[in-house]
Formats: structure tokens, sequence, C-alpha cells
């Protein structure tokens, strides 16, 4: 599932070549053909991004939503275009630019108050400017489960997936283990803070980089990490560890990621 982050950067880049212009909108695929007949033809008005979920507003007041999922992808075109590949749900396209998103979770129509239904349903987005951080820290100092589950809940605090959660952890020295209640108020903030500096990095790099010196590795995807995925931490020389939260993997290191309140 694509990282907050990657989401951010299509919002923006997305806003960039259509807002303001009218879009032709087809579902290649068929299973949005409704949706996409009610928006043909409309001009767009704006895109954002509310933690992992795309937000494309349109003249009349309707609002696509796409959330990707697992296994959504979006595809970019230049003019002219080639018949749609694979199942495209929906195609949306202006005088010189074109989208394919295909496999999307969610791909729907909202109003006004669906919006703002969603937006009380997930968590503060750490990437946008009128997030309140407060809701995320009520709601992981009352909870006894671990920080390591509640940074990836997206109702608690939205935006951050796996690998941001190992490597956000590991620079603010906490356990993923720790239970939320056992964190006090300055460390969610060094969390929250570091959290929107590295998602924010991502979204200029266009890749996950949590080291200092900004620069993406030359692998496939262009990740430079500290721990996650590595056998030796950065900091101490001594052995990252593996265990599972929420279904997935985490890494840390257990000589500077000392579980605190364990009793």
């Amino acid at each position: 599932m694509p990282e907050g982050h990657t989401i951010h950067r299509a919002a923006r880049e997305h806003d960039k070549i259509f807002s303001g212009h009218c879009l032709s909108v087809t579902s290649p695929q068929g299973r949005f053909a409704n949706g996409a007949a009610r928006l043909d033809g409309q001009k767009c008005t704006g895109v954002e991004a509310i933690g992992k979920h795309l937000i494309y507003r349109f003249e009349d007041g309707s609002l696509l939503h796409i959330h990707l999922g697992l296994f959504g992808r979006i595809r970019k075109h230049k003019l002219p275009l080639r018949p749609a590949r694979g199942a495209v749900r929906v195609r949306m396209v202006s005088a010189m630019d074109a989208i394919d998103i295909s496999g999307p979770t969610i791909c729907e129509t909202l109003d006004e108050p669906g919006l703002l239904s969603l937006k009380q349903r997930i968590g503060p987005d750490v990437l946008r400017v009128d997030a309140d951080p407060s809701r995320a820290y009520q709601k992981i100092s009352k909870s006894r489960r671990a920080i390591g589950h509640l940074i990836m809940d997206q109702s608690v605090m939205a935006g951050i997936g796996n690998i941001y959660r190992t490597e956000i952890l590991w620079r603010q020295r906490v356990h993923p283990l720790t239970r939320g209640r056992d964190l006090d108020g300055a460390t969610l903030e060094r969390i929250w803070l570091d959290a929107r500096n590295l998602l924010e990095i991502g979204v200029k790099r266009n890749a996950i980089i949590t080291v200092e010196s900004e620069k993406r590795s030359k692998g496939r995807y262009r990740e430079n990490t500290n721990i996650f995925g590595k056998a030796v931490c950065p900091s101490c020389d001594g052995a990252v560890s593996k265990l599972e939260i929420s279904g997935r993997r985490v890494y840390l290191c257990g000589n500077c990621q000392v579980l605190a309140g364990a009793n």
C-alpha cells in the first residue's frame, strides 16, 4: 500500500495538471461507469490528499474519492492516448494530460457530508497544514496498545506506513511495543514532528528517505533507510531484530530502543 508521501505527491501533481480544466472522465473497465458519467465534462476545481485518500473536486460540488489500497495503481500519460491497458477503473483526461487509476480499493463519488464523515474517521494527517496533532496524542495517551500499532492505525494518525513506522520509532528511540499510555507528551510530539519531516522529504524526493543525507539509494525503489531491512544498527552496531505488529514486520534495535512500561 502506498505510504502517505506517495499520495500527497500524487495530489499535488494532479492538482497542478487538472485544476481549472474540464475533464473527460470514463471507466474503461466499466465498474465506475455511473460515477464517471456524473463527472464527465466537468471542470476540476482541485485535488487534495487526506491520509492515504485522494479527493478530486468538481465544479458541481461532486467529489471523486480514491483509496488505492494494496493493489491500486496510478499511471500518468501524455496525449495522444493509447487504449486503456488492463482493468482501468477510471480514466481522467484534460487537454494535455491523462491519469489512469487501476485496482483501487475505493472509487466512489461523494458529497460534502460524505467527505466530512470520511475526515471524522481518519486521524490527523501529518502532512496537512490543518492537522490537529492533539487528536492523535489524546488517543495514543489513553491506549494500552503498542505504539507500533497505533501510529499505523489510520484512525489515529494518518499517512504513516510500515517502513516509516520502523524508521520513526528507531529515530526517536522508542520500542515498537511500548504502550501508548506509557509515552509522555514530549515523546509524542517528537514522533509527530519527525513523521511530518520525513514524509515531506518523501514527497520532495519521491522516495522513502530517513537518513540524514536525504540521498536516494540506487536500488529499485530508491529507498534509503537506517534499519528497515537491515541486519546491523548504524548507531550502535548492534543486531537489528524483527517482530510482527498488525500483520507487518517491524525492525528494531534492542540497544537503542529499550522497552519501557512493560510492568
